[in-house]
């Protein structure tokens, strides 16, 4: 049995643990949480499409793709060193690099602010300024406002704290226009009311382990009926949103098309998990995630049709 199989549940792992260098490498590579960086690109690229009407400067979005990569893995790396107390008593995070003890704290913290600067020189040099200070405060804005301010404090967490996770969004457009718009304003705010939703269901799926970490995430405080009710109003904030992007950005006949397809299979999935909730059915027969899974698909293909929107005639 290894140091980290015999650690008590809660406690975070020590130096005994043993750190061969290709573990080590996948640990600090774990400390930048690439499955959720994968969908924070979703949403800059085909926004820089979007933004230069046509194909953007490859090289361009190759830095900027690197760049957000290193900013959002720095937020994300000190997180993990924030939230490590917590993360030793979820059974969905006790796996962690720094709980198991692959990566000191200090390693974490040394590593997530190096990301910090270098991500912020890199986009500041070979994209621009403007994306560069958005990145950066996306990143000081995940890190103090929400992992330190609101996460442990309030319901709301996810809803002012998604603002971080909508940013990119701004970083793809200024790093093509060196500006910002309000169809790219529109566009960061269909990221924003997509994102509660998206966690909620997800929290829905394991709020034991946030009952037992403390963390007042809205299934904890509200219950699945409270939280069926509130995805659906969210849902409904955001297909609306989503529809303005259309007269505002001047897409072709295809984004409607596709907002509003995408939109009515959402709403059915939102209302048909609020049927569950309100029948009293839990476990697996609550089926939560198939929203969370089906979110993903929405975000992904609503902005997949954003960027190849401006060579439809």
């Amino acid at each position: 049995m290894t140091a980290v199989e015999s650690r008590p549940a809660g406690v975070v792992g020590t130096s005994t643990v043993r750190r061969p260098f290709g573990a080590r490498i996948g640990a600090f590579v774990a400390l930048t949480k690439p499955r959720i960086i994968e969908l924070l690109l979703i949403s800059t690229v085909p926004v820089m499409f979007l933004a230069q009407g046509g194909v953007p400067n490859l090289w361009r979005v190759l830095a900027v793709v690197v760049g957000g990569y290193l900013s959002a893995g720095g937020a994300n790396a000190l997180n993990m060193y924030i939230d490590r107390d917590i993360d030793a008593v979820m059974s969905r995070t006790e796996r962690r690099p720094i709980v198991t003890g692959m990566v000191s704290p200090r390693e974490a913290v040394v590593f997530g602010v190096t990301l910090a600067v270098v991500s912020t020189v890199w986009l500041g040099v070979l994209v621009n300024w403007l994306s560069s200070a958005l990145a950066l405060a996306a990143l000081l804005f995940y890190v103090f406002v929400y992992t330190l301010g609101l996460k442990r404090r309030t319901a709301q967490n996810v809803v002012w704290g998604g603002i971080a996770g909508c940013m990119p969004v701004f970083v793809g457009w200024a790093s093509v226009t060196n500006s910002l718009s309000w169809a790219a304003l529109l566009l960061f705010l269909v990221v924003f009311f997509w994102t509660p939703p998206h966690t909620w269901v997800l929290s829905m799926k394991v709020r034991d382990d946030y009952t037992r970490a403390g963390v007042p995430m809205l299934p904890v405080i509200r219950g699945n009926i409270g939280v069926a009710k509130q995805v659906v109003v969210y849902s409904w904030v955001m297909v609306a949103t989503s529809m303005l992007v259309w007269p505002v950005a001047h897409t072709s006949w295809l984004y409607p098309v596709t907002a509003a397809v995408l939109g009515v299979l959402w709403m059915k999935e939102a209302y048909a998990l609020q049927s569950r909730a309100k029948a009293g059915i839990v476990g697996a027969k609550l089926k939560e995630m198939r929203l969370f899974h089906w979110s993903i698909t929405y975000l992904t293909l609503l902005f997949l049709e954003i960027a190849i929107d401006p060579f439809i005639g």
